[in-house]
């Protein structure tokens, strides 16, 4: 009876880079996902329903990073079927050319990225909610997005 009390809408942030095309193309599905049919092979489907908060050339705070870092899920080690050791903080930093250090702790990472947000892997998508992240990849926020989906329809 009280569930629906319980029940919170997902918040979801992107820390985005308007110069990065990756981080682009992942606001552009987050909005899209908001506003359009999703999935949007379906148009019978409503909308997902999130809150969305754009953060726009803004690195994550060092408390944010260490909380972005274990929401990021690991990776397991190919073909060993082992256990995957947690994303450390090195995952947060791009290759660009700009970027002539490479820190190894998410405090280096935070101070780093305010001096030269290029250092970061743009974006940086985050659902606070259900503990899910998401950092330069498009389609991590797609799974993100999906994940959302099966909740909606009953499926998870």
């Amino acid at each position: 009876m009280f569930k629906a009390f319980t029940r919170s809408i997902p918040e979801i942030s992107i820390f985005h880079n308007p110069s990065s095309p990756a981080s682009a193309k992942a606001l552009s599905l987050l909005r899209s996902a908001l506003s359009s049919p999703y999935p949007p092979s379906k148009p019978s489907a409503p909308p997902l329903n999130f809150n969305l908060e754009v953060i726009e050339n803004k690195p994550p705070t060092k408390d944010q990073l260490r909380t972005i870092l274990s929401y990021v899920p690991a990776k397991s080690p190919s073909g060993t079927g082992g256990i995957a050791p947690a994303p450390s903080a090195e995952t947060l930093l791009s290759s660009h050319p700009t970027v002539d250090e490479r820190p190894h702790d998410v405090e280096g990472v935070a101070t780093l990225a305010n001096r030269n947000p290029n250092a970061l892997k743009w974006p940086i998508v985050v659902d606070w909610h259900n503990g899910r992240a998401s950092i330069g990849d498009v389609g991590g926020v797609q799974q993100i997005l999906e994940e959302l989906r099966r909740k909606r329809d009953g499926e998870a």
